[in-house]
């Protein structure tokens, strides 16, 4: 295939919108881990979704698929990688910027895990957060899982905002 061809379509999957924060395309948030389009034209687009039980996954597909057979791609698997898994280091800087910009607390660096046993904590980690709207370090945790598995919803005592903070993963 056409090295044009491979360009397009990667350009065309870097453009779908996140389902669950339609401010960011699912590159921006590292989603998007490969497109390839064989000689057939066929495009195979592997995704590694922000959780393994993610909901949005098919909306994901779906979207992904629907952009690339509106431009012409008539045979388009799309194919979810889990290994390694996603992590918040993903997310590019402009999807960082897009973020911050829309009032979210972005999420410090992944949590580094060494191999084997995972510990199992069953309440949220500490985490020392500034609020994104007036930016006081006195914050609340409200709720561990705010409108997506993704984010966590906190206030501020300060100006007593709310606000959603993309958790580290």
């Amino acid at each position: 295939m056409a090295a044009a061809a491979q360009v397009n379509a990667r350009a065309l999957v870097d453009s779908v919108l996140d389902p669950e924060m339609p401010l960011l395309t699912l590159a921006e948030l590292g989603i998007v881990r490969e497109v390839e389009v064989a000689a057939d034209s066929r495009v195979t687009v592997i995704i590694t979704p922000t959780y393994s039980g993610c909901p949005a996954v098919a909306a994901m597909r779906d979207d992904i698929t629907r952009t690339l057979r509106r431009h012409g791609y008539r045979d388009v698997r799309v194919d979810t990688s889990l290994s390694p898994a996603w992590s918040t280091d993903w997310i590019t800087e402009d999807g960082r910027r897009k973020l911050r910009d829309a009032g979210y607390s972005l999420p410090g660096a992944a949590p580094r895990q060494d191999a084997g046993r995972v510990p199992l904590t069953l309440t949220a980690r500490p985490r020392n957060l500034t609020c994104p709207n007036c930016g006081s370090r006195e914050t609340q945790l409200v709720s561990e899982f705010g409108a997506t598995l993704c984010k966590a919803q906190y206030r501020c005592r300060s100006c007593l905002e709310p606000f959603d903070h993309v958790k580290e993963i």
